[in-house]
């Protein structure tokens, strides 16, 4: 069981051909996390002016003495931010969690 765990870890210190496999799977799902995260969080962002501009009504809308378009952009962004921060964190852990557990697999 060792052996393997080390054979395992030798190849990607080594960096042979299956080590090179190994990294990139984790490089490829960590930026596929990494882009889907931006996408989604860019997207929210970027449908606000669209929104805007379909609905002109919505900006004369005020929530805490503020127009609605300034609430969202200054006030309810950053939780939405964090919130998306926390989830990247979390699944780029789960991520490596995982491929530690591929390369330990005996």
């Amino acid at each position: 069981m060792r052996a393997a765990r080390t054979r395992a870890t030798r190849e990607i210190n080594e960096q042979s051909e299956l080590g090179a496999v190994y990294m990139r799977t984790l490089i490829r799902a960590q930026r596929r996390l990494g882009l889907s995260v931006c996408l989604v969080a860019c997207g929210a962002l970027g449908l606000l002016p669209l929104l805007f501009a379909i609905e002109p009504e919505l900006g004369k809308v005020r929530v805490l003495g503020l127009g609605l378009p300034w609430f969202l952009l200054c006030v309810a962004t950053f939780p939405m931010l964090l919130l998306a921060g926390w989830f990247y964190v979390r699944q780029a852990e789960r991520s490596e969690r995982e491929f530690a557990e591929l390369v330990e697999r005996p």
